[in-house]
């Protein structure tokens, strides 16, 4: 903080002597090591800082130049995908503690190797007493001492955020982070988070959610039902039809499950999505981080999509204010040309319409390239903190789609899982259907 003040503070007074040209692009770089500072430092730390980079390699940050905002959002994402890796005999006795005897003598069997990791604990297979085949998820040890210094020191991220993006009320977001990454420790809440969504999801033709074992699973060991899944990367070499059929699964269960639940799933990358050998549903795993909207919220962002259908510029300001988004006046128009432009996947295309990742990144291209009013004007948005985790996952979806190179008639999907009509696809009326005979 105290080098990047001293660098903003001589920054100022060498852009007396510049054009606005040349001042521009030098607080342009400035930004860009403010970032690449906050990067490195989140780079260093483990648990709860994985997600805040997780979180705002989902962020677009307007103060940079295009290509400083791309390399920066791929450096955040990487924390996606990195994780320590703990010793058996230190996880062993986190379970030991939590059950208060050897795993010995609480399972039937237990693969000592670890089947993967993440931010704050590993995952395990084993057998239960009764013969079920089960996946353990154990917390690392002092992970959350860990991450509770990690949270008291994400306060001094405010004022880089605020600097990176003037409108994003800084405090707000690493206070909503804090207590959403706080819920995340604590797998019995994951426990019941994953009880519930399970319970919605039960029986459904295209989609499994393992169930979770309550008398096995504590505070710091959560154990739920073993499924035979098929990981992301053999997906991704799955054909056309197949993908199509998983990547519109993946798309309905997220926005469905934000729908009918008023529940936003915060975590849909791809490791935490499987194809099942058996059947060939998809299995969505891992529900900690989550978070409860109020009833109907989903129905009120509606009204963006039947706005921008309509083409009513005043309209779709109308709602991003009333959702929270805008604290001043902005361009109308403008805005309405961001989000056909954003969202040209879902209303502006021919449907069905296949993504990939070069679509998302000549999408990104254009969306920065609208020109200094848009980014003059996007710097008085805000994120309301209600609505962090469904951006995140918004934008985590479609990332994973884009990877998966799945096709769509994604205006069908929008505008039944977003704006609230009637399904207009096959997969959709299987889900309709039931829904109706539950």
């Amino acid at each position: 903080m105290a080098g990047q003040g001293a660098r903003a503070a001589g920054g100022r007074i060498a852009d007396r002597g510049r054009d606005d040209e040349r001042r521009r692009e030098a607080q342009s770089r400035r930004y860009a090591k403010i970032a690449e500072e906050v990067v490195e430092q989140l780079g260093r730390m483990k648990g709860a800082a994985m997600k805040f980079g997780q979180v705002l390699s989902t962020v677009d940050l307007p103060n940079l130049e295009p290509e400083d905002r791309e390399r920066l959002k791929e450096k955040l994402a990487v924390l996606r995908d990195q994780a320590p890796r703990v010793a058996f005999k230190d996880v062993e006795r986190v379970m030991r503690e939590d059950w208060g005897e050897p795993p010995s003598r609480v399972l039937a069997e237990l693969d000592p190797e670890a089947i993967a990791a993440a931010s704050i604990g590993q995952v395990y297979r084993g057998v239960t007493k009764d013969g079920r085949d089960v996946a353990i998820k154990v917390q690392y040890p002092g992970i959350v001492e860990a991450v509770d210094a990690d949270l008291r020191a994400a306060r001094a991220l405010v004022p880089l955020i605020k600097r990176l993006s003037p409108g994003l009320d800084g405090r707000a977001l690493v206070n909503e982070l804090r207590e959403r990454v706080s819920e995340e420790l604590d797998y019995e809440l994951e426990a019941q988070n994953g009880r519930r969504v399970a319970r919605h999801w039960r029986d459904h033709p295209h989609v499994l959610v393992p169930r979770v074992d309550t008398e096995l699973s504590t505070r710091r060991v959560l154990v739920s039902d073993w499924v035979d899944g098929e990981g992301f990367a053999v997906m991704k070499e799955l054909g056309d039809a197949e993908r199509d059929r998983l990547g519109e699964t993946m798309f309905r269960f997220f926005f469905a499950t934000a729908r009918e639940m008023d529940l936003a799933l915060g975590d849909p990358h791809p490791g935490n999505l499987m194809r099942n050998k058996a059947d060939g549903r998809l299995v969505a795993l891992d529900f900690g981080l989550v978070r409860s909207l109020d009833p109907g919220y989903v129905d009120r962002e509606a009204r963006i999509y039947r706005a921008l259908d309509a083409g009513d510029a005043g309209a779709i300001a109308a709602s991003f204010r009333d959702l929270g988004y805008l604290k001043g006046a902005v361009d109308e128009k403008l805005l309405k040309r961001y989000m056909l432009l954003t969202g040209e996947w879902m209303w502006e295309v021919e449907q069905p319409f296949r993504l990939s990742g070069d679509y998302a990144a000549d999408l990104a291209e254009r969306a920065m390239g609208l020109g200094p009013e848009w980014l003059t004007m996007v710097r008085s948005f805000d994120v309301p903190p209600e609505a962090l985790l469904l951006r995140r996952m918004e934008n985590m979806v479609f990332s994973t789609l884009c990877d998966l190179r799945a096709a769509a008639d994604w205006q069908d999907l929008a505008e039944e899982l977003r704006a609230g009509l009637e399904p207009r696809t096959q997969l959709g009326r299987e889900h309709a259907a039931w829904r109706a005979g539950r």
